[in-house]
């Protein structure tokens, strides 16, 4: 199971490229420059308090980072759904990116994250998502004084790929020990080391350093995903060799190059030489020193992750006298994943811990050893195969859906130790702790000592606040729960508790990603969902309100989900599913499907909330209507509407053909329509400059018409708005410190709670304002 920040976002991420650039002007070429904050327009407010609808985790976490300083002070960092700082309080995570805006969503994937040991308040993120065509904006680092509650950045002449292959690897970011002015950055892209002299505000590359990366997953991808170079990948100092309020000289750099991965400077970064003897065949996922026996250790693999890695191999260099020596845990012959997570016990010098973090079947592996690598020991053993010894307990009945609802045979378990285990801590402060990440959360354990001592650790999730899932469309019906979802990777959620962790997600039958949902509008317990899976089933039914499931057929040729409308009685299904050459229509539960004639396939497809025999459709500027249940579709005559960009639309509860239609692009058409005779004609909301999403809620006190909900730009502002009289006029309902990122993929209000929303975020999870 992956998360859905873990791969590119496809067609979603090419629709973001749309999006108008950043609102601050780039580097120049020779070095990264402080930049102001955007001055903001202002619009009538009336913010909502806002808090996560609760799915806890949902997401890969690449990387976690305590304070050397300063006792329980860490952050996590994500591929796609930014960063996060430890409550020791509260044993939860604080979100601490939530400010970032919609020019600026590219900045919510954190490639690195570096806290200071010198002044525990500052901290430090390197942001970026893609280093390809899918994010127009370059990369930036962003600085914190006070613990990430307020950033400042710059804007780095090059682009960081938080979600791109190889952000396992690290950390690229980090604070020299002695002189916390000085930071380096590993960049990717052929873009080489970088240096900030002035605590992170100005950045230039460090021209000596010889080697800017050489490895790519696959040079033939023309999109530029998998063909970028991965580039220096981590950063590690010998605190040793310097004294406070000066630079320590001894740095080590690794770098993404199978023959040469390991360089050292002994004079401060002024010059740099390839380490003598070092292993070659592997890249070097993480480099960590252990300054208390002068040991630096590599966790190494055949392939750059977070998925892939068929080899590796451990390494323990002595830097006193130059010796190099394999520790691996396993031999070669033995080994059938790579290397990644690494920490180094700072209260017991020689203990250390490692992750073979490709080892999917049928568990990821975590070893320990005590004795600087000589010897190991490992979380699970076979016995007699495929029976299992296991040197921990799991307990995730606080995240019971962390089982997957899977019924495993041996060797394999439920729930499983995780996969993608890239990111592994020991506490600095406190050898009984360690944390780790996942594809899907992340795990811990207070008392580790039982390791060393022939006794059992307890692992549970230590991923509460952290809420990391990508949401692709959102309900909210009349009766039954109060919303479900359909998301990334881990399917969706009926939540009937809005504060509580579903018992499980989606299953019978479980869709990798599901891409749309939809419900009866007069008869709520009738709701069907599609979604992605390499082979069939895309589509299932529920006839109690999403609780449980069963499969239906499809048509051939079916590839991924697409979009899904149920009528309003439940009585037939129109499909658009990826891959088809139309669009299908059924009655009943999809026992058998027709092609719909007169409507193009890949159309986003929508049901009138009253007449159950009228569906609709959009595609490429034209509206489609159908009266038949979805047999025919008739183009209608409307005009002006977006040609292009994606476009979202919704048909008002209760009012046959009442219909508004969001999206657009800054190249053509975009912003909010309205529709009261089933298409025939739009009208555009004149105040609306772009709008994203459009969803409804139950009416205000007073009002006749129900609330609008909208993710859009108005009044030069761009917001989460709020309308109790039908767009006339509109309200923003968050304010700049609750933007996260891109908000476009779906909106609703609640029918039963006036004032209520659901916002769709891609990678912060669901977000629920509430009127204040």
């Amino acid at each position: 199971m992956r998360s859905k920040g873990s791969r590119p976002l496809g067609a979603l991420m090419a629709a973001l490229a749309l999006v108008g650039g950043l609102l601050t002007a780039a580097a120049s070429p020779a070095a990264a420059r402080p930049e102001p904050a955007p001055v903001r327009g202002t619009v009538q407010a009336d913010a909502s308090t806002w808090k996560n609808v609760r799915v806890d985790g949902g997401g890969f976490v690449p990387g976690i980072v305590f304070n050397r300083k300063e006792k329980n002070l860490a952050y996590a960092r994500t591929d796609i759904g930014g960063a996060y700082r430890w409550d020791q309080s509260g044993k939860r995570w604080v979100p601490l990116l939530d400010s970032l805006d919609w020019d600026h969503w590219g900045w919510t994937g954190v490639v690195s994250l570096a806290s200071d040991s010198v002044d525990p308040d500052k901290v430090y993120v390197a942001a970026g998502t893609y280093t390809n065509s899918w994010d127009p904006g370059n990369g930036a680092i962003l600085r914190s004084s006070d613990r990430g509650a307020s950033w400042q950045s710059t804007t780095l002449p090059f682009k960081l790929g938080g979600n791109m292959p190889g952000r396992g690897m690290g950390e690229r970011l980090a604070v020299d020990p002695n002189k916390n002015s000085v930071l380096y950055l590993g960049a990717p892209s052929g873009n080489g080391l970088w240096r900030s002299t002035d605590s992170g505000v100005t950045w230039s590359k460090v021209t000596s350093f010889p080697n800017p990366g050489t490895y790519v997953q696959d040079a033939s991808d023309t999109s530029g995903y998998l063909s970028d170079n991965q580039g220096v990948v981590w950063v590690t100092f010998d605190e040793r060799t310097g004294s406070s309020g000066s630079a320590t000289k001894t740095v080590y750099v690794g770098v993404a190059d199978k023959n040469n991965t390991v360089y050292r400077s002994t004079d401060a970064g002024a010059t740099w030489s390839r380490v003598a003897g070092q292993p070659t065949g592997y890249l070097s996922h993480k480099g960590v020193l252990d300054t208390k026996n002068g040991c630096l250790y590599l966790t190494t693999s055949d392939k750059g992750g977070p998925y892939d890695g068929e080899k590796g191999q451990v390494w323990r260099y002595a830097t006193a006298t130059g010796e190099w020596k394999n520790i691996s845990p396993m031999t070669d012959a033995d080994t059938y994943f790579g290397y990644s997570g690494l920490t180094v016990d700072r209260q017991k010098p020689g203990t250390l811990m490692v992750t073979g973090y490709s080892s999917w079947w049928p568990d990821t592996q975590i070893f320990r050893s005590t004795d600087s690598g000589a010897t190991w020991t490992r979380a699970w053993d076979f016995t007699s195969y495929p029976n299992r010894s296991l040197r921990y307990t799991q307990d995730v009945s606080s995240v019971p859906w962390l089982t997957f609802g899977s019924n495993p045979s041996p060797p394999e378990v439920t729930p499983k130790l995780g996969w993608m285990t890239e990111a592994l801590e020991i506490d600095p402060f406190d050898s009984r702790r360690m944390m780790y990440g996942t594809g899907a959360t992340v795990y811990g354990s207070e008392n580790l000592a039982n390791w060393d001592t022939g006794g059992t650790i307890t692992i549970t999730p230590m991923v509460k606040g952290l809420e990391e899932t990508a949401v692709n469309d959102l309900a909210s019906p009349p009766t039954g729960a109060p919303l479900l979802s359909a998301l990334g990777d881990i399917g969706g959620f009926r939540h009937t508790d809005l504060d509580a962790v579903p018992t499980r997600m989606y299953t019978s039958p479980t869709f990798t990603t599901t891409t749309s949902l939809d419900y009866a509008e007069t008869n709520a317990n009738t709701v069907v969902r599609v979604g992605n899976n390499d082979s069939a089933p895309r589509i299932a039914f529920s006839t109690d309100n999403g609780a449980n499931w069963f499969q239906g057929s499809e048509p051939s040729g079916v590839t991924g989900g697409g979009t899904v409308a149920a009528a309003a009685d439940g009585s037939g299904f129109v499909w658009a599913p990826e891959g088809t050459s139309a669009v299908y229509h059924t009655t009943g539960f999809g026992s058998s499907w027709a092609a719909s004639s007169g409507i193009p396939a890949g159309a986003v497809v929508e049901s009138d909330r009253k007449n159950p025999k009228k569906f609709y459709g959009f595609k490429a500027g034209t509206f489609y209507v159908s009266t038949d249940g979805g047999a025919t579709f008739t183009a209608r005559p409307s005009s002006g509407l977006p040609a292009d960009g994606p476009v979202r639309f919704k048909a008002l509860p209760g009012a046959e053909g009442d219909i508004w239609l969001a999206g657009g692009s800054t190249a053509g058409a975009y912003g909010l329509w309205h529709s009261t005779d089933s298409g025939a004609t739009f009208t555009k909301l004149s105040g609306v400059q772009q709008a994203d999403t459009i969803g409804f809620g139950k009416a205000a006190p007073g009002a006749s018409y129900q609330a609008l909900y909208t993710s859009a730009k108005i009044g030069g502002v761009r917001g989460i708005f709020r309308s109790t009289d039908a767009g006339a006029s509109w309200t923003r309902i968050n304010d700049d410190a609750h933007q996260w990122g891109w908000t476009g993929a779906s909106i609703t209000g609640d029918p039963r709670v006036y004032g209520r929303v659901y916002v769709a975020t891609n990678g912060r999870g669901i977000l629920r304002g509430d009127a204040s």
